[in-house]
């Protein structure tokens, strides 16, 4: 008897007749909002979020430079405060995937001479499995005194076991 309805099921299962029960809907993704102690005004006053983490992914805004020290200080500082922004969300900087830097400059020399001490103090923070970077030269920041801001996007955990599959130079 078994083997005479084992037909009528396999068709019934291939017409679509008897479905499986749908999958259950994954629960969207909580945004939480965050700012490290010092950047609350960002968010009160300015209405822009310092940090923003949607499941495993953080995106810090763009961090202006300090006022105070030479260009190699100030990018120092500013590696040293996106870190603090990507701890308040649970993220470090070997979780960085991805930086964004605008740099104010008149032309090509004066960006190149500006993006030389960010350069320089990037490798003291990102020594290897380096993120993607995107330089950017423009006329001005929001913040009348900086040289430079800084953005990044994150992913947590994933700094754990990078690799490279990049070939070594010839």
């Amino acid at each position: 008897m078994l083997r005479s309805l084992l037909p009528l099921c396999v068709s019934l299962i291939c017409c679509g007749a008897i479905a499986a029960p749908p999958a259950p809907q994954a629960a969207p993704p909580t945004r939480e909002h965050f700012a490290p102690p010092g950047w609350e005004g960002s968010y009160h006053d300015l209405h822009y979020s310092p940090v923003v983490r949607i499941g495993d992914r953080v995106i810090v805004s763009g961090i202006p430079t300090p006022d105070e020290g030479d260009d190699e200080a100030k990018a120092r500082a500013l590696f040293v405060a996106l870190r603090a922004h990507l701890r308040s969300a649970g993220a470090d900087l070997d979780d960085v995937i991805e930086l964004q830097s605008f740099h104010v400059a008149r032309d090509q020399a004066e960006f190149r001479q500006r993006i030389e001490p960010v350069l320089k103090v990037h490798r003291e923070f990102f020594k290897d499995h380096y993120p993607a970077w995107t330089a950017v030269a423009v006329s001005g920041l929001y913040s009348k005194s900086a040289t430079f801001e800084l953005r990044a996007e994150a992913v947590i955990g994933s700094g754990k076991a990078p690799r490279a599959q990049i070939d070594k130079r010839p």
